[in-house]
């Protein structure tokens, strides 16, 4: 019988902790405590702050935003403070993962653009400020939630070349490729031209 290996069972736990806190499907929750009805009724049946938005209440817009981004980035930083950079980068991606396909949901999560943009600033902060800048801009000239977060995903790897910190290239790869499997609906509405404003209901 080979030798149990610790390091792998650290890396498992959190990979398991990450997972736990990016399903905390918190868009449902602030829709749910402000009786804003069930957001899978409610436009794109998303489960993220751009959905949120498509009640009309900004404030539960917000703090899904900030909570689904803080999920992200709570995880990496409880892995970084604890165990090693190995287990940080399986952390955020057990995260993202988490917010996409959140068991509780039946792996009916939402797009991962909050809990990207946490990971990134919370990962390396220039790279994270990086992409909201694009994310910003995406966003402002299309009028886009989309185009904002497939900006901000394509930017992060060439910001993580460019800004020196390369030993996360892989991981930022693999979240950018999860950001653009997610948004693969958006890309042909995009494409086609229906793609919703953002704010816009229905």
């Amino acid at each position: 019988m080979p030798p149990f290996d610790s390091s792998l069972a650290v890396l498992i736990l959190w990979a398991v902790i990450g997972y736990g806190l990016g399903s905390i499907p918190f868009g449902m929750i602030f829709a749910n405590a402000m009786g804003l009805g069930n957001l899978r009724d409610i436009g794109s049946g998303n489960i993220g702050a751009t959905n949120v938005l498509r009640t009309g209440n900004k404030k539960a817009a917000a703090l899904t935003l900030l909570f689904d981004g803080g999920k992200g980035a709570v995880a990496l930083l409880l892995a970084r403070l604890f165990a090693g950079e190995d287990a940080v980068q399986i952390a955020a991606l057990a995260a993202m993962v988490g917010h996409c396909y959140p068991v509780w949901l039946k792996f009916r999560g939402g797009k991962g653009v909050a809990t990207f943009l946490g990971i990134m600033l919370a990962l390396a902060w220039p790279v994270g400020i990086g992409c909201c800048i694009a994310w910003l801009i995406a966003a402002a000239s299309t009028r886009t939630s989309s185009m904002g977060a497939l900006g901000a995903a394509a930017a992060s790897t060439f910001l993580m070349v460019f800004l020196g910190y390369g030993y996360a290239l892989f991981l930022g790869i693999l979240l950018t490729l999860l950001v653009f499997w997610r948004h693969r609906a958006n890309i042909k509405r995009i494409r086609a031209g229906t793609e919703p404003k953002i704010g816009q209901k229905g």
